[in-house]
């Protein structure tokens, strides 16, 4: 079954319980957000600070420590005005694979564009050069992803006029610091790793005092699927010997491997080799979790909300299984917890 065949069963959000802006300008501190966990017990509600009472001492989390770019940029279509264009991500021969948006506010796929045509942006030129060939879009209107070659000081009208990549549902525009973890010390995200942005500092401290040991990864993500049901494209990633290291010690004495977000889930399972055991790889992955493919190391996961279609919710519902997960999205549902990047935050803890 690929991936544009499997469906979640979970039900959308309704429009008032998506999070339209960061929970600091809601009057939330960022680690306040609710935080529903999920077991084969139940399910029960809390604030994230709350996270290890749900932990035991040999658990370990792993975290991503890509860093979110300004990846945002309005262009002039040469026949057709403005538009937006999102840079998910940089390619090895200098191309990069965009996605042209509607202007001003990012809300809608522009599905229209033909190869050869040109994006310009002060004196930087972007030309289309075909659709991206593992995600066109699946509705058969038109290509939501590009190969495009750049002509022109890109990283200069990046550093100019770029901003963090943000879409149709939120209240207006936040700084970069507001796209920003914790753990984020290797810029490269075309998108927030939005699972670890609850986190803070002392709450760092508190869980690893309390023997929940914290360990990186590197995943640069690229552009988000969310209207079009589609399975990610390629990143880069890494895996570092320590964490490999750790990640098999804590398995091997039987404590639990939860990742902090989709994009960790993704980077420890494409470094998983013939015998079970995460080695230290680094590179481009076109690993897709699904529940037909499912994890081989990652028992649990820190998460926020996905609406259904998004590969991102396959992959939670590949964590944690299915049952339970549509028990999570129920009970979020119920409780009117909060969706998207901005939004609160899950721990789902299936049976191992």
């Amino acid at each position: 079954m690929s991936v544009l065949e499997e469906r979640p069963t979970t039900s959308f959000a309704p429009p008032e319980a998506v999070a339209d802006a960061p929970p600091e300008l809601r009057g939330v501190p960022r680690d306040r957000v609710r935080l529903l966990v999920a077991t084969p017990d139940g399910v029960s509600h809390d604030r994230f600070p709350a996270l290890g009472d749900h932990l035991r001492p040999g658990d370990l989390l792993v975290v991503n420590d890509s860093a979110t770019v300004a990846r945002q940029l309005d262009v002039e279509r040469a026949r057709h005005g403005p538009a937006v264009v999102h840079l998910a991500t940089p390619l090895d021969d200098g191309d990069w694979v965009v996605e042209l948006r509607r202007a001003p506010d990012a809300a809608a796929p522009v599905l229209d564009a033909r190869a050869g045509e040109q994006l310009r942006s002060g004196r930087a030129r972007l030309t289309l050069v075909e659709p991206y060939p593992w995600r066109s879009s699946p509705t058969g209107e038109g290509n939501r992803l590009w190969r495009a070659s750049v002509d022109g000081p890109l990283d200069r009208e990046l550093a100019r006029s770029g901003r963090p990549i943000a879409y149709g549902y939120l209240a207006g525009r936040f700084p970069l610091t507001a796209y920003q973890t914790v753990f984020a010390t290797r810029p490269g995200s075309a998108e927030m790793p939005s699972a670890a942005r609850p986190f803070t500092p002392e709450l760092v401290t508190r869980l690893v005092s309390r023997g929940v040991a914290v360990a990186p990864v590197t995943l640069h993500t690229g552009v988000s699927s969310q209207e079009a049901g589609e399975g990610p494209q390629p990143e880069r990633y890494a895996v570092p010997a320590s964490t490999a290291r750790l990640v098999n010690a804590v398995r091997a004495g039987g404590g639990r491997v939860v990742a902090v977000g989709t994009t960790v889930t993704r980077a420890l399972e494409s470094a998983v080799a013939d015998d079970g055991r995460v080695v230290a790889r680094a590179g481009w992955t076109e690993r897709v979790v699904t529940p037909a493919d499912p994890p081989r190391v990652v028992t649990g996961l820190v998460s926020g909300w996905h609406d259904p279609g998004a590969s991102h919710l396959l992959l939670v519902e590949a964590v944690a299984g299915p049952a339970l997960t549509q028990v999570a999205y129920d009970a979020a549902l119920a409780g009117d917890y909060l969706w998207h990047e901005f939004g609160d935050s899950s721990l789902l803890l299936p049976a191992r």
